[in-house]
């Protein structure tokens, strides 16, 4: 039974060690094929960033800017994205080296090690079943020896029972008859069968204190044996076979758990890279300012945008008068004139007055269409949710095609009227001053 147990204890650890070699090297080929797809999107991240970078360097726009050092809110946002597509690029590609010349080369080196181990495992378990198989032959022998002497003891024990018995038998038929009565010539013969009677109880008892003797060193032997094969056992049980799984595993662990602390700091700092570049992005976000990039835009198009030379009078041969005349009869007409420009004006005050509160109120609308809040898409990323809740999340996201036309229609009727009702101002004052 035991030595059974031996053959199956290796055929475990092996087929142990069988299990984790495999899990190794399926751990290798997922991280060989993570590398792989790691630079493949690194590259891809490479020739996109590439393509719009190269379109911007041959645009007019940009050396303007790289002249000025003076870039608008949105190109800089523009830019910045690009910067952190080229940046995710460089991890990526940092990211597939680290799996390929670090973390499958000490995957490698654990599966070497577990060769090794259980190899020596294997060696040191040997000599030590080799020493368990010898104490309990060892037993068996002792074993065989006391059944041995004890059964001859026994055989003694019995034949000196019947010299025993023969010896009382010869007594009792000595008793029975009469001294007096024997004839002379009987006497002798009786007297030479007592003893060899005797002689005979006194080998058999020789040969069973002898085969007892025997028997008692052989017993004590044997329980000392027997002590000593059941120290060997258990100690080999409790304790050796633990120590030979502990040499088996000697550093398995501690170095899995390195090789995946290695991958989850270059996963961490992957993500701490990404969070930093997008950070950057975000405060150009939040710097996005239509009032500045208008002034930018001005100042890079100065002479597009200044105001022109005023138009100078200019007299018709040799008039030299260069003002308005209020002289008769003239003057009448200009202080009617006058008058209805006061009235027209005081009209049109409270006209654009009522104008500006509208276009107020229809500006703050359209900037609540414009700055609402949908660009949150954490729904999205629950992973704690079945595919059912998460398609019908998407289903009702504020992106879906019925309602982006519906705000879209609205955005646009309230543009309508909001530029309609701005660009009637100036043009119903210029026609008032025009006619009068």
């Amino acid at each position: 039974f035991i030595r059974n147990q031996l053959v199956e204890q290796f055929k475990c650890l092996e087929q142990q060690s069988e299990s984790r070699i495999q899990l190794l090297q399926d751990l290798q080929e997922f991280f060989r094929r993570k590398a792989e797809i790691e630079l493949e999107y690194s590259r891809s991240l490479e020739k996109l960033a590439e393509r719009f970078s190269s379109k911007i360097r041959s645009s007019r726009e940009h050396q303007q800017f790289k002249k000025d050092q003076h870039l608008l809110s949105s190109v800089n946002c523009w830019y910045l994205l690009l910067n952190q597509t080229r940046r995710e690029s460089r991890d990526h590609a940092t990211l597939s080296d680290i799996y390929t010349n670090n973390v499958i080369v000490r995957l490698a080196q654990i599966s070497e090690d577990i060769i090794r181990l259980f190899k020596k495992s294997k060696e040191i378990g040997i000599q030590m079943h080799e020493e368990l198989v010898k104490v309990t032959n060892e037993l068996y022998t002792v074993m065989k020896t006391y059944h041995m002497y004890h059964t001859e003891s026994i055989s003694a024990e019995t034949k000196l029972k019947d010299a025993e018995k023969q010896e009382e038998k010869q007594f009792s038929k000595s008793g029975d008859l009469n001294v007096n009565l024997l004839r002379h010539e009987d006497r002798q013969p009786r007297r030479s069968s007592a003893r060899k009677i005797e002689k005979m109880k006194e080998k058999r008892q020789a040969k069973y204190s002898e085969n007892k003797l025997k028997c008692t060193k052989a017993r004590n032997d044997y329980l000392l044996n027997l002590a000593a094969t059941n120290a060997v056992v258990a100690k080999y049980y409790i304790h050796d076979v633990s120590d030979m799984i502990d040499c088996c595993d000697l550093g398995y662990h501690a170095s899995l758990a390195r090789t995946f602390r290695t991958y989850l700091s270059a996963e961490y700092n992957l993500e701490t890279s990404r969070h930093e570049g997008l950070d950057i992005i975000e405060n150009a976000v939040d710097n996005l300012d239509s009032r500045s990039d208008k002034h930018k835009i001005m100042d890079m198009h100065n002479q597009v945008f200044c105001p022109p030379m005023r138009f100078e009078y200019l007299p018709h041969m040799g008039d030299e008068v260069c003002q308005v005349s209020a002289q008769q009869p003239v003057q009448t007409d200009l202080l009617m004139r006058y008058h209805q420009l006061q009235s027209r004006l005081a009209t049109l005050k409270i006209e654009n007055e009522e104008v500006r509160k509208t276009l107020d109120a229809t500006m703050q609308t359209l900037q609540d269409m414009l700055t609402v809040e949908d660009f949150d898409v954490s729904d999205a990323f629950q992973h704690s949710r079945s595919t059912e809740s998460i398609k019908s999340v998407a289903s009702e996201s504020y992106m879906t095609k019925l309602n982006v036309a519906k705000r879209r229609s609205n955005q646009q009727e309230t543009e309508t009227f909001y530029f309609s009702v701005s660009l009637c101002r100036p043009v119903c004052f210029l026609m008032t001053v025009g006619s009068l």
